[in-house]
C-alpha cells in the first residue's frame, strides 16, 4: 500500500494466470478474484481507522465490499477479465476502480425476459448505481474501460 495524496491507497496490476509473478513487480499478481478487491478495501479501511482512531460505518462498509464484487464480477464475466484496480480512501468514502479489456458500457437489464419469466443476473449495475455516491465509466487509451465507483465508509 502506498501513501497517497487522499489517504491510504492500494493500487494492483493483475496479469494473466500463466505470466509468472516476479520481486520486480510486488503488485502484479494472477487474475483478480472479487475476495482480492474485498481485501484490499478491508485494509485501505483499517489503515484509515488505525490513523485516526475513528471506526467506519460498518454499513457503508458493507455496501463498499458489496459495489467491490459485483464491480469485479461484471469485469470477469462481461468485460473479458480485470486488468487493473485501485481502492483508496477519499475523504469520507472508499472509492474502487475496476478496469477490464471490453469497451462495451454497462447495462440494467429488465429482470423478467419478454414472457415475464425471472432472469438470472442483470443486477449488478443497478446495486452499483444505488450504493454509490458518484459512479464514473472512462475509455482507457489502450482499450477497455475503468469503472470508478465512490462509497461512503465513515
Amino acid at each position: 500500500m502506498t501513501q497517497g495524496a487522499k489517504g491510504m491507497r492500494a493500487k494492483y496490476m493483475t496479469e494473466p494466470a500463466e505470466a509468472p509473478d516476479t520481486l520486480d513487480r510486488p503488485h502484479a499478481h494472477g487474475p483478480c478474484r472479487p475476495a482480492d478487491v474485498r481485501h484490499a478495501i478491508r485494509c485501505v479501511v483499517a489503515c484509515r481507522c488505525r490513523e485516526t482512531g475513528s471506526p467506519c460505518d460498518e454499513d457503508g462498509l458493507s455496501d463498499a465490499l458489496l459495489v467491490a464484487s459485483e464491480l469485479t464480477t461484471n469485469a470477469i464475466l462481461h468485460g473479458g477479465g480485470v486488468t487493473e484496480y485501485d481502492v483508496q480512501v477519499d475523504g469520507q468514502a472508499v472509492r474502487v476502480s475496476v478496469s477490464d479489456r471490453s469497451d462495451r458500457l454497462p447495462v440494467a437489464t429488465d429482470p423478467f425476459d419478454e414472457r415475464g419469466r425471472r432472469r438470472t443476473g442483470g443486477r449488478g449495475w443497478p446495486i452499483v448505481c444505488r450504493l454509490s455516491r458518484d459512479v464514473r465509466v472512462s475509455d482507457l487509451p489502450t482499450g477497455g474501460k475503468r469503472i470508478t465507483a465512490v462509497v461512503p465508509v465513515f
